[in-house]
C-alpha cells in the first residue's frame, strides 16, 4: 500500500540538499503512486521524467531479442531513476519498472537538468549516486558471471531488503528468476535451501528475512562491495541525521 505520509525528504538525495535548492526544486516534485509491475520507461523510449523513490523499489531490466531478461541494478530511495537525462542521454537501452510498490516523486527533466546545470548540491549528490550505480551495475555483471544462483540469490535478497524499511517482500519466485536471469527451477532450489537454514521463510510470494546475518555470510562478496561504495557516495538514512 502507498503510504499517504510520503514526503520528498523520504529519499535520501533530496532530505541532503541545502535550504536553498529544497525551495526551488520541491515545489516541482509530483508525489506518484508506483503499484507493483509499473513501467517508467521502455528500453529507447525517450525519458521525460525522473523519479525519486521514498519506499519503493524500482529495477533496471536489460530484456533480450528472445525476450528473457535480466536485472542490472536496484533503485530505492537512496537514489533516483533517469540518471540518462542529467547525462544528456535522454534514453537508455534498459527498462525501469517497479519491483516492490510504493511511491516516489517526479519531476521533469529538463528542470532536474537546468538545476542539475547550477552546479549546486544536487550536482554533487547526483555525481555520487552515479558512481554508486554504475559500481552496482559492473558488480552485477560479475556476480551473474562467476557465481552462483545461490549467492546471487543472496546478494539479490539483501539489496532489495537494504531498500525497504521492513523484513517483507511480495515477490515469486518466478519474478526473482526473470531479475536474475536465471531459470525458475534454480531460484526454487536456492530459496529452497534458505528457508531451510532458517535464513528466510517463503510463504505464498512473500519472503521475509529471519536471519540477516546469517544471509550475508552466505553471500559472495558482492554484495559487501556495492554496500561500501554506496555508503561512502551516498548520504545516510534522513533519520541518521543529527
Amino acid at each position: 500500500m502507498v503510504s499517504a505520509r510520503s514526503e520528498p525528504q523520504q529519499n535520501r538525495l533530496l532530505a541532503s540538499l541545502p535550504l536553498e535548492e529544497r525551495e526551488r526544486i520541491f515545489p516541482q516534485l509530483v508525489p506518484v503512486p508506483m503499484p507493483l509491475g509499473k513501467v517508467l520507461y521502455e528500453s529507447g523510449g525517450t525519458m521525460e521524467w525522473v523519479y525519486f523513490p521514498t519506499d519503493c523499489i524500482v529495477s533496471l531490466v536489460y530484456t533480450f531479442a528472445d525476450g528473457s531478461s535480466a536485472e542490472i541494478a536496484v533503485v530505492g530511495n537512496e537514489g533516483f531513476v533517469g540518471v540518462s537525462i542529467l547525462m544528456g542521454g535522454d534514453s537508455t537501452p534498459s527498462r525501469a519498472l517497479v519491483q516492490s510498490a510504493g511511491q516516489a516523486f517526479r519531476i521533469s527533466g529538463q528542470r532536474l537538468k537546468q538545476e542539475f546545470d547550477q552546479r549546486g548540491q544536487l550536482q554533487l549528490l547526483t555525481l555520487r549516486y552515479m558512481q554508486a550505480l554504475i559500481t552496482q551495475m559492473a558488480q552485477t555483471a560479475v556476480c551473474n558471471r562467476h557465481h552462483s544462483v545461490d549467492q546471487q540469490l543472496c546478494r539479490w535478497l539483501l539489496l532489495s531488503f537494504d531498500r525497504l524499511s521492513g523484513n517483507d517482500l511480495d515477490m515469486t519466485q518466478e519474478l526473482i528468476a526473470n531479475m536474475l536471469g536465471v531459470r525458475r527451477e534454480g531460484v526454487t532450489a536456492a530459496a529452497g535451501k534458505l528457508q531451510e537454514h532458517g535464513v528466510i521463510h517463503y510463504r505464498r510470494g512473500r519472503i521475509t528475512i529471519v536471519d540477516r546475518t546469517k544471509l550475508e555470510s552466505l553471500c559472495c562478496e558482492c554484495y559487501a562491495v556495492v554496500k561500501k561504495e554506496s555508503d561512502r557516495l551516498v548520504p545516510p538514512p534522513p533519520l541518521m541525521h543529527a
